[in-house]
């Protein structure tokens, strides 16, 4: 650890907290209808697009038209991503690797392309592929980057409708989704990311439709880059919080992530709109603390998973300094763990993107996690389980804590003894019911998929390491399946039919068994009165609740995941540092 790395965490989140309301205040204009400055330039556009859907825009859904009209979008466009890569080698825009142009990428097989079309679809990004030697530029362009725009766009619409469940009072309308859907990628997700885009291409990150290019190292030896329409994926990859890249290595090669500079505002753009969310959401409910004490929780849970994860990278491995192995910062090394890594980024940056990507549904990585201290590995790996919502996607983030401050509230009315009440509505069994459902059924997929592949050939045949590690590499595999997430520990070899279908399913079930609850939650407590304020009512804006929210996340997680983090990443670790304990 240095004083540089930790100034260099603050100034990031100095940043981000500088972010939060400005981009809090332009998305409440958006999503309540107001006029904005993009509005001569949009609203147009906007206008066609619902006649070109026959959508009527002052027209709005219940919970179960919105959920309905979810689902719909999401298998129309499952099923399209799955046909177009099943015959991508006689469409368009397929150079395939050679230079010249002539050798097209093959079909995408059954398998990888059901788990590919699943994982964008879902926001999860999960790849199972090699990008730069199985995807076709028309397959990326129209099928993986359209989903990175309209799967962050249905995350936003969701946190929508639950928001004006909180508001509305004796109700069943929530909004509609195509109107949310639509003004999320119109208003948000489209403009910042031409902007980004352009940006980086200004600092090297490449972006064209060009044949592969036959190349020397300094060496002399040949070798093949890759090049593609990067930019523009890799800029909606992360503000949207997808995290698929368009490249194997993702966001660690040099054609995506040129740079230091590059790799800070990617690490920016991943948690501004879960962060402009919370500020939105005070706005929404018209009580701006409680968008702040959301900000807070989310905040408290970041920076101790970062407090964990830099300082055990930054001490290395002590097996090695037992053989003689130099691993202190100096001049000419950066020191500590540095396997697995950048040396352009080094430790700080390679910590602070594991714990932000994981801590967001995002996935994008620079570093191998696989070679993360057991430690290091094991913030990733619980941020994963806990479901996301440590800022979390676009909207999903938000949603899952909301589920949890649900949740809180309910504890906090058993401790008092009081109907628990959440801006002034009733939490009553109905909705203790669907917040349960939205935690515990993503946690049983996570360990029943987890302990099946730990004791089937067919899970245990594509571990490249044994023990308590490779436990933590299926673990890790089915956590970012279920959470959305998509990283991978690296150590597990996942396309397999086996690993293929069931975290083809996992990714399934993790979005839209939490939606679904999340929606059904949205509408019971839309149908609800206002209760007014009383001298009983459990204050959920102040750092009680704050600390009760964290306490709920941490408890839930522990108690649910503790003997598998135990039989993983802590015997892992103690492994590890026997030498020194015995």
């Amino acid at each position: 650890m240095t004083t540089l790395g930790w100034l260099q965490i603050a100034i990031y989140f100095a940043l981000l907290l500088l972010l939060t309301k400005p981009l809090g205040v332009y998305m409440y204009r958006v999503f309540t209808g107001e006029r904005t400055f993009m509005h001569p330039v949009i609203r147009p556009l906007e206008r066609l697009t619902y006649r070109l859907m026959a959508v009527r825009e002052d027209e709005e859904q219940d919970w179960v038209g919105y959920t309905v009209a979810v689902l719909l979008f999401s298998f129309v466009g499952v099923v399209a991503t799955y046909l177009q890569m099943r015959i991508q080698a006689g469409l368009p825009l397929n150079y395939g690797m050679a230079p010249d142009g002539k050798t097209p990428f093959a079909n995408v097989p059954a398998g990888p392309a059901f788990n590919t079309a699943v994982s964008f679809l879902t926001n999860t990004n999960w790849q199972s592929y090699s990008g730069e030697s199985t995807m076709s530029y028309l397959t990326q362009m129209m099928q993986l980057t359209f989903h990175n725009f309209v799967s962050a766009g249905a995350g936003a619409a969701v946190v929508l409708a639950l928001i004006r469940g909180l508001t509305r009072r004796q109700t069943n309308k929530l909004g509609n989704f195509y109107v949310d859907l639509t003004r999320c990628i119109l208003y948000l997700l489209l403009p910042i990311c031409i902007v980004y885009a352009l940006f980086l291409v200004s600092q090297g990150t490449i972006q064209n439709l060009k044949p592969y290019v036959a190349a020397a190292t300094i060496q002399g030896t040949p070798q093949i880059v890759p090049m593609g329409p990067n930019a523009s994926q890799e800029a909606i990859k992360m503000l949207g919080i997808n995290g698929g890249g368009f490249f194997n290595a993702n966001s660690a090669h040099p054609l995506t992530n040129p740079s230091p500079l590059t790799n800070f505002i990617e690490m920016l753009s991943i948690f501004s709109l879960p962060a402009g969310l919370t500020y939105m959401f005070g706005r929404m409910v018209g009580r701006q603390r409680q968008g702040w004490a959301i900000f807070a929780v989310f905040s408290a849970l970041f920076l101790t998973g970062v407090a964990v994860t830099y300082p055990a990278e930054a001490a290395g491995n002590p097996n090695l300094r037992n053989v003689g192995v130099d691993d202190r910062v100096s001049a000419g090394q950066a020191g500590g763990n540095m396997e697995g890594k950048e040396t352009r980024f080094g430790i700080t940056h390679s910590a602070l993107f594991a714990v932000i990507t994981t801590d967001a549904s995002c996935g994008a990585v620079i570093a191998g996690h696989d070679s993360f201290t057991p430690l290091g590995g094991a913030v990733p790996l619980f941020n994963m389980m806990s479901g996301e919502v440590i800022f979390g996607g676009v909207g999903s983030g938000l949603y899952g804590m909301l589920v949890f401050v649900i949740v809180a509230v309910f504890v906090a009315g058993l401790m008092v003894g009081r109907t628990p009440e959440y801006l002034g509505k009733k939490i009553e069994a109905f909705d203790i019911k669907m917040a349960t459902l939205a935690i515990l059924v993503p946690s049983f997929v996570i360990l029943l998929l987890s302990a099946v592949a730990s004791v089937l050939p067919a899970g245990t045949s594509s571990i490249f390491n044994g023990g308590p590690h490779g436990l933590s590499e299926i673990l890790y595999a089915y956590s970012s399946g279920v959470a959305n997430n998509g990283s991978a520990f690296a150590g597990l070899g996942a396309n397999t039919d086996y690993y293929n279908s069931t975290i083809g399913v996992a990714m399934f079930l993790g979005r839209f068994f939490i939606i679904i609850p999340v929606l059904a939650l949205a509408g019971s407590l839309a149908s609800k009165k206002l209760v007014p304020a009383s001298s009983g009512t459990f204050p959920t804006d102040g750092p009680l609740f704050v600390g009760l929210v964290i306490g709920v996340v941490v408890i839930v997680g522990g108690l649910t995941f503790f003997p598998a983090l135990a039989l993983g990443p802590l015997v892992d670790h103690l492994l590890m540092n026997a030498g020194q304990l015995f």
